[in-house]
């Protein structure tokens, strides 16, 4: 038995509940099988009797992650790797050697850092363009040259939003594809390819996992052309599929993404409008409030619920900011985000001096535990 995006009557929640197979079924589990082995025999006929027969191209537990990853994304196909870097520089592989790309210059560092390194080895031409102003990223593109548009929304750690199809329309009259890295949305509230992305991505060990015990990254299409037929060659070339029982984990975590989501959503939306005011925060940064300078373009595309990410500037300096995190009794001063515990982070820290974050800025990633117990415990270390 199993269900799928085309059955009309089933909502996006039950389909990620479901993991799109209810029932296994030769063994009627309603938990989805764990295949391990990493090579599988032929028939009487020397015929694979599966797509394929070595693990680096997959194997039925990958292949159930990707179906329902791709289903949850309205995507054709998708490819899980071993880690979001892995399905990043796959897909930087197949940009044309001296070809242009465009991003952020606020985003997640290791994205940026690989793009300017791509650039110093003379790789790639890189433009890294202001997203919170709109016009910047058109401005960017060089008709003809720009091969890859590569944006996040909402940016980490400032929570910036980009216009997705707005980025799209410009990417496409440029000559090049739009990748999103949706990792801080989810298809819950935000679907890329619906809004004409070419490539979703998402550190799958974030919200599509979402309990910090799995490492993993995706690539969504909306097309199966020959760019996507070369990234799913070159990961099995490199040999950076996820691994059988991650894959199995993440099964298991996307079933209940919509309502850790929605929860985790729920509890920053309380914490940034207690803090909005408070006298030892400069400014509170989420999308999902009116201050926010992208709520406008985020109410648009963000259609359910704003996320559990939002960034604190502390009145006072970085030592500062490191002593809150270090005060927190509830929220863990750790890296990573999605995961239904909260988590706190002095970004400065991690990223380095070169970072262009604000060293008042603590990132958190908010969980599904009880509102007032994260509020209390901010409060807390504050002082």
């Amino acid at each position: 038995m199993a269900v799928s995006m085309s059955n009309s009557n089933l909502r996006p929640e039950t389909i990620a509940a479901h993991s799109l197979k209810a029932i296994d079924e030769t063994t009627g589990s309603v938990a989805p099988p764990l295949y391990t082995a990493s090579t599988y025999a032929r028939d009487e006929t020397y015929t694979p009797k599966l797509k394929e027969n070595y693990i680096r191209g997959g194997n039925p537990t990958l292949w159930h992650a990707e179906e329902a990853v791709a289903a949850l994304e309205q995507g054709v196909e998708a490819l899980l790797f071993a880690s979001g870097m892995a399905a990043i520089t796959t897909l930087l592989e197949t940009v044309p050697q001296g070809a242009h790309v465009a991003a952020p210059d606020v985003m997640y560092y290791g994205t940026r850092d690989w793009l300017k390194r791509l650039e110093a080895k003379g790789r790639i031409s890189l433009t890294l363009f202001d997203a919170a102003n709109p016009a910047a990223l058109a401005k960017a593109l060089r008709k003809g040259e720009t091969d890859l548009v590569w944006i996040e929304t909402p940016l980490n750690p400032t929570w910036d939003v980009i216009d997705i199809a707005e980025a799209a329309k410009a990417a496409h009259q440029a000559g090049a594809i739009l990748a999103v890295d949706a990792t801080a949305s989810a298809a819950v509230t935000t679907q890329p390819l619906t809004l004409g992305a070419d490539i979703v991505f998402h550190s799958a060990t974030k919200y599509l996992n979402g309990h910090s015990d799995v490492l993993a990254g995706v690539l969504v299409t909306r097309e199966a052309n020959a760019r996507w037929k070369e990234i799913a060659s070159l990961r099995t070339r490199i040999g950076s599929p996820l691994a059988p029982f991650e894959a199995w984990l993440l099964i298991r975590g996307l079933r209940t993404l919509y309502v850790r989501y929605r929860q985790a959503s729920a509890n920053a939306m309380a914490i940034a409008r207690h803090f909005e005011k408070h006298p030892k925060i400069e400014r509170v940064l989420y999308p999902g409030l009116a201050s926010h300078r992208g709520h406008t373009i985020a109410k648009k595309q963000m259609t359910d619920g704003f996320g559990g990410m939002l960034s604190l500037l502390i009145t006072g300096d970085a030592a500062e900011a490191v002593k809150v995190c270090t005060r927190l009794k509830v929220i863990v001063p750790a890296t990573s985000l999605g995961g239904v515990e909260s988590l706190a982070e002095h970004r400065k820290t991690v990223e380095g001096p070169e970072s262009p974050v604000p060293d008042n800025l603590i990132r958190l990633s908010i969980g599904i535990e009880h509102a007032d117990d994260l509020i209390a415990d901010l409060e807390q270390a504050l002082g």
